[in-house]
């Protein structure tokens, strides 16, 4: 990994390498140049590169820079680490938001693109995406955000979602709106070969605490992964 314009260097607790950005917009930077660098590698590997992009506010201008970079997009397969029971085309959607900043500007094949058919309903959607996955495991990269509870995708601390082995989960009664979400299974962000964790702002500093301090929370549990956090995030044990 090319280290960052600002500070990078072993973490305390569970991650096997952590870099500590002064702005979110320089982890923007650093990430999308990351994710270039391991398409890149892979594609000159295999052939393919199979990525799962993240959700939420977070990656979203880490997105706009990507689409700028020199990937190959046809030789890309893209996946959806979460998604929300709305209907397509939703605002509040994952592949709503992937699309607007990164795939709709990227010379990327529609069929190579895989949604999750989050509006028809959890278990149904979870079931069929579980099944596609199984052509593609393990994915190349997934890229993670982290909730202020120490959630990720939608993998949220107590949620029997979580303690499946399935590829992809129903999730039912999530704590935040809507209630009905399909995530990748933990396992499934376990083996994949790269797993980054993007995370900006002050609201999640206590959850990065909880994590030095050994809680077990969904978050921790995906397994040795690179940390992005910009300077507003980091907690006292830094």
């Amino acid at each position: 990994m090319q280290e960052p314009e600002d500070e990078a260097r072993e973490m305390t607790f569970q991650p096997a390498q952590l870099a500590i950005h002064e702005s979110d917009a320089a982890l923007a930077t650093c990430v999308a140049e990351r994710v270039a660098d391991l398409a890149a590698q892979a594609i000159a590997i295999r052939g393919e590169f199979r990525l799962a992009l993240a959700g939420g506010e977070t990656p979203r201008r880490c997105y706009e820079q990507l689409r700028y970079l020199p990937v190959n997009w046809a030789h890309v397969q893209v996946f959806f680490g979460d998604e929300r029971c709305l209907p397509r085309g939703d605002k509040q959607r994952n592949d709503t938001m992937a699309y607007a900043t990164l795939l709709d500007h990227v010379a990327i094949p529609p069929a190579n693109i895989h949604t999750i058919a989050a509006e028809y309903g959890a278990y149904d959607a979870a079931r069929n995406y579980a099944m596609l996955l199984n052509d593609y495991a393990p994915l190349d990269l997934v890229l993670l955000g982290l909730g202020e509870d120490g959630h990720t995708a939608s993998l949220f601390p107590g949620n029997p979602a979580t303690e499946l082995s399935d590829a992809a989960v129903a999730v039912f009664d999530a704590p935040k709106p809507p209630p009905q979400r399909v995530s990748l299974g933990l396992h499934t962000l376990q083996r994949a070969q790269h797993r980054i964790f993007l995370v900006t702002g002050a609201g999640k500093r206590a959850a990065l605490q909880a994590i030095n301090d050994g809680a077990s929370l969904p978050a921790a549990r995906v397994g040795l992964s690179e940390w992005h956090i910009d300077r507003a995030a980091m907690p006292e044990f830094y």
